[in-house]
Order: C-alpha cells, then sequence, then structure tokens
C-alpha cells in the first residue's frame, strides 16, 4: 500500500477526538476521579426514542434489540443522583467552559454567543439516561498543515460516558465515576488527503490541548476517532484510535479494506449476482454432523442446538479473499453474527477445525451448489443460528453493493472490526432540563487576552534560548514538565542540568521505580540542595531513587541518610591520596595515562558524595605533582 496515489483513490479524512478536561463534572460538582471502591448498585434497561424529526436512529434500534439489562456501580463520594439520572442537571461546570474556549482560540475557532445543550441518544448502557449532553462551544476553526488548511467546523463540550467493567451475553456492567467527566470534542472537516496529514493534525491539536494544563493524561482519557472514504467506497467511523502513531496505518489499512471490498463487488457483478439473489433460506444439515470431529458442532448438537446452512450464489473463493492482513471477507461475515454466535464456518476456509471434505461435499449436494456457489454454517439453538444467518445475509447482500456505512472499532494491530451501523442525524434532541447560556464577552476577551504558549513554541523557545538538543526540549514538553524547568532556572539552575535530571535521570528510573511518586516539590527540594553546595549533581539519581519507593521522607532526609551530601574538599583529597598511594605502581609508569584508572576508582568512592569535576582536578594535580616530583 506504500505506492498508493491517494489522490487518484479521492481519499478523504476527518477526525473526531475527545479529551477528558481535568476539572469537576460538567453538570455536578462531583471530582472527575476514577475508583475501584464500589458502594452501591442499580439497574435500567434503555430504549431507543425518537428525535425532534420523530425518526429512529439505526444505532440505537440496533443496541435496543440486543435486550440486554445494564448494571450500574457506583462509589458515594464520586457519584450523585445527576449522574443515577435521579436528579436534574446543573452547571454547566464553569471551569470546564472557561477551558473549552481556551481550546477553541488556540484552534484559531470563534467561540459562540450562546450556548444550547442537546441531547444524543446512546442506549448501549454507557449513560444511566440514554442519552449523552453535548453542546457546541465554536465554530470555524482551522489547522495549517504542509498539505493545506483543516477546517475545524465545531468544538463541543459534553459528557463522557460510564467505564465498561464486565460484558455478559444479557448484562453488562458499568461504573459510573467516568460518567459525566468534562469531554472536549473536536472534529474536523474531511480535508485530509494523506494518511500522515491526519497525524499533523492530530499532533496539532493535541498539543492545544496539552497547553491548557487543564486536560487530564493516561490511557482512556483521549480517544481518537477517524471518519475514512475513498472514491466509491463509503464513509466509515472508525472509534478508539489510542495512539497518534497508529493513525496513518489505521487509515491505509481502511483504504486497502475498501479496495478490496471494491474488486469483491465488480467480481460479483461480474458473475451476475444481484442481491436478491441471496434468499433468506435455512437449510438443516445436523444430520450430515451427527458424528462430525469438530467439537464446537459436537458440542452443539449433544446440547440439543441445530447446524443450519445458507447458501451464498456466486460468491465462492470470495468469502475467503483477505482484505486487510490476516482478515477476510468471511471475518466480516462473521463480525456481523457475533452479536448471536461465537463464528461460523463457510466453504473457503473448510475442510478445517475438525469438518471433513466428505462433510462439505454432503453440505455441497444437498445445497446443489454450482461451482461458483458458497455456503455458510452456523452451529447454535435453532433460532439463534437463524439471527445469526440472517446478518450474514444482510453482510453479503451489502458486498454485491459495495462498501457499507458502518463504525467500526480500531485493533491494536492496525485493522478495523465492525461494532454496529453508522449512526444517523435522528439521534439528536433538544436538551430541556438546561437553559441557554450567554458567553459574556468579558470572558471571551480575558480568555483570548491570556492564552497559554502552544507546545510547539516552546520547544523552538527552549532550543533557542537554551541551547538545549531538540528532543530533550521536545520530551520535556511533551511530558509536561516545561514549567517546573522554567522554575528551575530561576531558581539559578543551569538549563542543560534541569533538562538532563527532568528527562534522562527521571526517565531511566521509570524501569526501576514508581517514579510517578516523585512529587515536584520533591524535585525542587533536591534541586534547592545542591544549589546550597549540600549534593553534588551525581547525587539526583540516588534521592530520587529512593522518593520514588519512600514518597513521605523529603530529598534532605534521603540524602543525609544514604550519605549523599557532599565532601568537603580536604576529604576528597584525602581520598585522592589514598586511591593514587595503593595504585602508585601504575601512576609512575603511566604518569597521566593513569589518569582514567584513578578517577574511577576515585569516583566509585565518592560518587553522588563529591562534584565530578572538582574530583578530575584534585587527581590531575596529584598525579601532575608525583610524576613532576
Amino acid at each position: 500500500m506504500a505506492n498508493i496515489d491517494y489522490e487518484q483513490i479521492g481519499l478523504k479524512v476527518g477526525l473526531e477526538i475527545h479529551r477528558q478536561l481535568d476539572t469537576k463534572k460538567l453538570f455536578s460538582p462531583v471530582p472527575s476521579e476514577l475508583t475501584d471502591k464500589v458502594d452501591f448498585t442499580f439497574q435500567r434497561r434503555l430504549r431507543p426514542t425518537m428525535s425532534e424529526l420523530g425518526e429512529v436512529d439505526p444505532a440505537a434500534l440496533e443496541e435496543f434489540k440486543k435486550g440486554r439489562i445494564y448494571i450500574y456501580e457506583g462509589n458515594n463520594e464520586l457519584s450523585d443522583l445527576v449522574y443515577m439520572d435521579e436528579e436534574p442537571p446543573r452547571g454547566p461546570d464553569r471551569e470546564a467552559l472557561e477551558v473549552a474556549l481556551q481550546i477553541a482560540y488556540l484552534l484559531n475557532a470563534k467561540p459562540v454567543d450562546e450556548i444550547y445543550y442537546m441531547r444524543k441518544i446512546v442506549i448501549d448502557g454507557s449513560n444511566v439516561s440514554g442519552f449523552q449532553r453535548t453542546a457546541i462551544i465554536a465554530t470555524d476553526g482551522k489547522v495549517e498543515t504542509p498539505w493545506g488548511t483543516v477546517g475545524i467546523p465545531t468544538i463541543c463540550l459534553e459528557e463522557d460516558a460510564a467505564r465498561i467493567i464486565e460484558r455478559k451475553d444479557r448484562e453488562v456492567i458499568y461504573r459510573v465515576d467516568r460518567l459525566g467527566i468534562p469531554l472536549i470534542e473536536i472534529s474536523t472537516t474531511p480535508d485530509i488527503h494523506h494518511p500522515e496529514q491526519a497525524k499533523v493534525v492530530a499532533k496539532f491539536i493535541g498539543d492545544a490541548l496539552r497547553a491548557t494544563r487543564k486536560v487530564k493524561r493516561g490511557l482512556g482519557t483521549i480517544r481518537q476517532d477517524l471518519n475514512v472514504s475513498i472514491k466509491g467506497g463509503a464513509r466509515i467511523e472508525i472509534k478508539g484510535v489510542q495512539e497518534l502513531d497508529m493513525i496513518p496505518l489505521i487509515i491505509e489499512r481502511e483504504v486497502q479494506r475498501q479496495l478490496n471490498l471494491l474488486k469483491i463487488r465488480d467480481e460479483l457483478r461480474k458473475r451476475g449476482v444481484k442481491p436478491e439473489d441471496i434468499k433468506e433460506e435455512f437449510y438443516d444439515v445436523t444430520d450430515i454432523f451427527q458424528n462430525t470431529k469438530s467439537k464446537i458442532i459436537a458440542r452443539t448438537i449433544k446440547k440439543g442446538g441445530r447446524v443450519l446452512a445458507i447458501k451464498l450464489p456466486k460468491f465462492r473463493g470470495l468469502i475467503g479473499m483477505e482484505i486487510q492482513p490476516g482478515r477476510r471477507l468471511g471475518t466480516e461475515f462473521a463480525d456481523r453474527a457475533k452479536k448471536y454466535v461465537p463464528g461460523i464456518f463457510h466453504i473457503d476456509e473448510l475442510p478445517n477445525y475438525g469438518i471433513t471434505q466428505e462433510e462439505v461435499d454432503k453440505v455441497i449436494e444437498r445445497l446443489n451448489l454450482g461451482e461458483e456457489d458458497a455456503f455458510v454454517l452456523v452451529a447454535a439453538e435453532e433460532e439463534t443460528a437463524k439471527n445469526a444467518l440472517r446478518e450474514v445475509i444482510k453482510r453479503a447482500r451489502e458486498a454485491i453493493e459495495g462498501v457499507p456505512e458502518e463504525t467500526r472499532r480500531a485493533l491494536p494491530d492496525g485493522n478495523t472490526q465492525y461494532m454496529r451501523p453508522l449512526p444517523g442525524k435522528a439521534r439528536m434532541y433538544p436538551e430541556t432540563d438546561i437553559p441557554p447560556l450567554r458567553i459574556p464577552d468579558e470572558l471571551k476577551k480575558r480568555i483570548k487576552e491570556n492564552l497559554p504558549e502552544l507546545p510547539q513554541a516552546k520547544v523552538e523557545k527552549y532550543v533557542k534560548e537554551y541551547k538545549l538538543d531538540k528532543s530533550l526540549a521536545q520530551t520535556l514538553v511533551d511530558d509536561e514538565r516545561d514549567e517546573l524547568f522554567e522554575e528551575l532556572i530561576e531558581m539559578g539552575v543551569k538549563p542543560s542540568l534541569a533538562a538532563s535530571v527532568l528527562v534522562v535521570v527521571l526517565k531511566g528510573l521509570r524501569k526501576e521505580v514508581p517514579i510517578e511518586n516523585i512529587t515536584e516539590e520533591h524535585i525542587r527540594e533536591a534541586f534547592k540542595l545542591y544549589l546550597e553546595g549540600k549534593i553534588a549533581k551525581e547525587a539526583f539519581e540516588e534521592i530520587f531513587k529512593e522518593l520514588a519507593l519512600h514518597p513521605e521522607k523529603t530529598a534532605e532526609q534521603v540524602a543525609q541518610e544514604k550519605g549523599l551530601t557532599l565532601l568537603s574538599e580536604e576529604e576528597v583529597v584525602k581520598i585522592v591520596e589514598e586511591v593514587i598511594q595503593q595504585n602508585i605502581e601504575v601512576v609512575r609508569a603511566k604518569g597521566m595515562g593513569a589518569m582514567g584508572l584513578i578517577m574511577g576508582r576515585v569516583m566509585a568512592k565518592v560518587r553522588g558524595k563529591a562534584d565530578g569535576k572538582l574530583v578530575s582536578q584534585i587527581v590531575r594535580k596529584k598525579i601532575q605533582e608525583l610524576s613532576q616530583g
């Protein structure tokens, strides 16, 4: 796929970026924190409702058909009646709104004059109420890229969903601690025409979000969704893209999938098959598998289940066609059927899984298949098997049309998997519990005049003003250590040392100790000791290692306990003289050539207790004195 001409195939990509804000919940004064402590549970069943136009969203309808019961776990400190849907919402949270306005200006967008909240129907259980509250905060933003300008038509402020704990057959358990955390949603126009351009746009937006210092960090706090289409294909929404570097690969794999589905469509049309040729006719072939060696089928039959088959005219050889690495058209069929059965069997992958060629031949004969015809088998309780095969029939008919519009989930390897039909406009209706909120001009003015510096501008400043290596400066900013870095410089620490300790030393300890326990106050204390001449720079690593394991201690306590306080110059001279005497023959023979040996042995004794530069000066002086004497 590396040589593909994206302009020729008409690639269009739009981004939707969701990021949690680090404020209280959007419509209740509850901390936006996660917990494993569960104090109570409650239960709901959710149903779709009509939009303000009287339409029912197909994605919501499909979720409803699953007939699931939702169990919610709550915590007394981090849950309240608002997010149990037992009390009207309050707010929205003032701080969250101000952060959203900051982000809007950083993305060159125009804040709206009045905020109107809407309800977005969501009945997969992730919202207790069956809807998510969302409002447009700003419009008409833009991002400049080497490929051209990408628009940002809307920036929204909405509620995050509950987090899933366990999924069972007909029951799903959610925890409501995440429900209601403010979520900024940024949507771009489909003006991205190259996979790498999408990464550039996502990076710029991510930088703007981080610049506010009010967005949450860590797994699950950011979600990037992609909308991808090509000429002749369809718009596909890909959800759950976690890593920035995966964006180009996921787009490339989706392009590959759509191109291959179009090839399958063309071949099916060439073979003369039409959607209406695929009949909803189920063949009971259980008797053929009475003595099968397939464990799955044998187990199903033993439990009283059936083996049903359908005929797919002209599909032979195409169900097994690879459309993404390791995924085939048959995988797409199986993904649709998974809401009813764990998997399906099809002719292009058989004989396999304990199914013999003899059994395959008998099914072909029973269904009266021609050379180009295919079959799909499902083993389950009869009605369940029929429901699963109906999904396969629907997907097979769509294959004749080309690429179906749908929502897919990003997989760790860059491929995608079917989730549900693409949601439509029928999922929105007005929120009646929250009055319109006017944004005062003075608030807009104050926020616009006090915007934070974008991360990339800081990186360039650090390289230019402090002569830092660009990768070092970039890591400082990416790890959000830049404010502390600037504070240390104001204290009198050399920029190169401050950056080295904050990036190299702390990152080097990550595999050994939990560095998240090292607070900014710990770091300030350690540097204060250094500036007062109480510790050497070599002591930082040992001090931070101990503080990571015992964060209740102070840097000065650790320095004293570990004997890391600096030796006097007289004490260093004495140690150097002792080491030289222990290696006198080598020093006399090599003179200054013994410098490395003596330095190494002295530093083994004084590391963390003496400045390396001072040690070097003393060793050099003593060897010279001995050589001249």
